[in-house]
């Protein structure tokens, strides 16, 4: 039996060369549902967005979309096909994924590892620190926090005390509670896809908490084939935590934290049923509308995608005039 640390425990079991999770042949898609899943629509508001970025950055030669935890490149693809001529045209589209190249993705899309550096346009990470490793703490008997580690049938035991670090942020942005997530890994994920930024607007799109709602016992799951499950570290099943988007937010820089309900209606995306009357005057028109108006219901539900957080950043540009009237907005202090 070999005990770890639940960060390197997720490490081997997500991205290991020889089998993890995430380079699993079937990808994300065949485990679970997200928004680009759900419905084009998503990808049609992340293309206004992007056409919003480019307009507040004054439409310069080249633009970036950068898609973090790709996938498969759904959205990417979905996004370009979204865009119109003149502007897909000057984005140059970049796919971050561990993962190897789908072999049917378009030749324009760059794939790779690595975030770009010092490009100006739209960043954009679905669901991707949820899937960020991360150390997990419990409580001992004196309530001082230490290590979960966890073998490969997802037994737990209490190992070491924090470290500094860890103690420090959890101190900080998780101080109750009977299970500690300890976001830092994240925290400096998402700064470095901040800074990755010459210019631009960064949005991280997950399942989310804040410091005044921590779960106590905390949000660690698996999914395997569409289900959720234990999470135990085999590579078997995906392995995610809730991301505490309050305490990734980069400081000084332009912030808004906002839920994806409130984020996709300011981008256009409606549930709102189309008229009855249009069912008589066009009811191919009618059903599509529908259609469409179901899936933007989807999307935006309070009790399901909706429930998402956005954490938006403005990088050395005017916030775009989609979520300039999005209560919230602030520039945070280190």
């Amino acid at each position: 039996m070999t005990w770890m640390r639940w960060r390197p425990a997720i490490e081997h079991a997500l991205y290991r060369p020889d089998g993890g999770f995430y380079r699993r042949p079937e990808g994300p898609a065949g485990h679970f549902r997200t928004s680009v899943h759900a419905s084009a629509r998503f990808a049609g508001a992340v293309a206004r967005l992007l056409a919003g970025v480019d307009a507040a950055l004054g439409s310069p030669d080249r633009l970036a979309f950068v898609d973090v935890g790709a996938g498969r490149g759904e959205l990417t693809v979905a996004v370009r096909a979204a865009l119109p001529a003149g502007l897909r045209d000057r984005v140059a589209f970049h796919a971050v994924e561990l993962a190897d190249r789908p072999a049917d993705l378009p030749p324009d899309i760059a794939w790779g590892p690595d975030l770009p550096t010092g490009v100006s346009g739209l960043l954009f990470a679905n669901e991707w620190l949820d899937n960020v490793p991360l150390d997990i703490a419990g409580r001992d008997e004196d309530e001082e926090p230490r290590y979960i580690e966890v073998d490969e049938e997802g037994y737990e035991r209490l190992g070491d005390p924090l470290d500094r670090q860890d103690a420090a942020w959890a101190e900080q942005w998780w101080p109750d509670g009977e299970r500690i997530e300890l976001g830092g890994p994240r925290d400096a994920a998402w700064a470095g896809a901040v800074d990755a930024l010459e210019s631009g607007l960064a949005v991280a799109v997950d399942y989310a908490h804040t410091r005044d709602t921590r779960p106590p016992f905390g949000t660690l799951t698996g999914f395997r084939d569409g289900r959720e499950t234990a999470p135990v570290p085999d590579g078997g099943c995906d392995l995610t935590a809730h991301v505490a988007l309050d305490a990734a937010a980069v400081p000084d820089r332009p912030a808004l934290l906002t839920t994806q309900r409130a984020a996709l209606h300011a981008l256009g995306v409606s549930g709102e049923r189309p008229p009855l009357a249009l069912a008589s005057t066009d009811p191919v028109g009618y059903l599509r509308a529908l259609g469409g108006a179901g899936e933007a219901a989807e999307l935006t539900d309070p009790a399901g995608l909706g429930a998402f957080h956005w954490l938006v950043q403005a990088v050395r540009m005017p916030v775009p005039d989609d979520l300039a009237d999005l209560p919230g907005w602030q520039t945070l202090t280190s």
